[in-house]
């Protein structure tokens, strides 16, 4: 474990360098939070209690998105690139030989990744939309423990996805098209653009069943205080749910993959 823990702290250390992008990151954040945030106003001054959600609640629902864009990597930005990119040049064949499992490399380094963009680019988009709004910010302390708990389970998830399209790479050689349509599933079904409750009838129904609604829904809505007891349990049991099973998929998928490394132009 400790192999994986100085991974996870190289992939901190990596996108600390990045000082420019993250700059760029957190004003890019920042804005589209202002612009979501005046969407919701009007939204929600037509409609008090629109989605269970009152005023306050919604716009902590905005700037928590933004928080969370890029430690979820909705849009990516995250490893999938890189193992593309080493799948279709058959450099993955020397990852394959590293004393170490490949599932668990990457997703070490994700998780680095994802912390340093939870502070880096999460925590002053935050601070900003709480100084220009009235958010709904936790009563109990206990709360941002609970918080984290789930947004850790919500990367989990997220690196989960990301991998298996990562290696779709293997029999697709190209997988940008597979990777934007994650990341276009992963916008929607996470409730980026509206809270998942907002979804009519059965598309609302099945979007909380899938497993975006982890990245940022329930995150959020334990946040919120929407979730407790028994119920907030619950909440981190599907969530660890589809860790478990989008990881087992992984490596199954691995292991089919991995027996047939094809290099593209070779």
């Amino acid at each position: 474990m400790r192999l994986y823990a100085v991974v996870a702290a190289g992939g901190f250390r990596r996108f600390a360098t990045y000082r420019t992008a993250t700059a760029a990151g957190v004003f890019t954040n920042t804005v589209f939070g202002f612009v979501l945030a005046y969407t919701y106003i009007a939204l929600w001054d037509e409609r008090p209690q629109l989605g269970g959600y009152d005023m306050s609640q919604a716009l902590t629902y905005v700037w928590i998105g933004q928080a969370l864009l890029a430690a979820c990597a909705m849009m990516g930005g995250g490893f999938e690139d890189e193992l593309m990119e080493r799948i279709r040049t058959g450099d993955i064949a020397v990852d394959l030989y590293r004393p170490a499992d490949l599932q668990l490399w990457w997703l070490a380094g994700d998780v680095g990744r994802a912390a340093f963009q939870l502070l880096g680019r999460g925590v002053v988009p935050m601070l900003v939309g709480a100084l220009a709004f009235d958010l709904a910010l936790p009563g109990s302390p206990w709360i941002w423990p609970a918080f984290l708990l789930s947004v850790l389970l919500g990367i989990v998830v997220s690196f989960a996805v990301r991998f298996l399209v990562a290696l779709s790479a293997f029999w697709l050689l190209d997988g940008a098209g597979a990777a934007q349509m994650s990341w276009l599933l992963g916008l929607f079904f996470s409730g980026m653009l509206l809270p998942l409750p907002l979804f009519p009838g059965l598309l609302g129904e099945v979007a909380r069943l899938l497993p975006w609604s982890s990245l940022l829904q329930i995150p959020a809505d334990v946040f919120l205080g929407k979730y407790s007891g028994w119920e907030l349990l619950e909440a981190y049991a599907f969530q660890g749910a589809w860790a478990v099973a989008l990881l087992l998929a992984g490596r199954l998928l691995q292991s089919v993959a991995t027996r047939r490394v094809v290099v593209q132009g070779g």
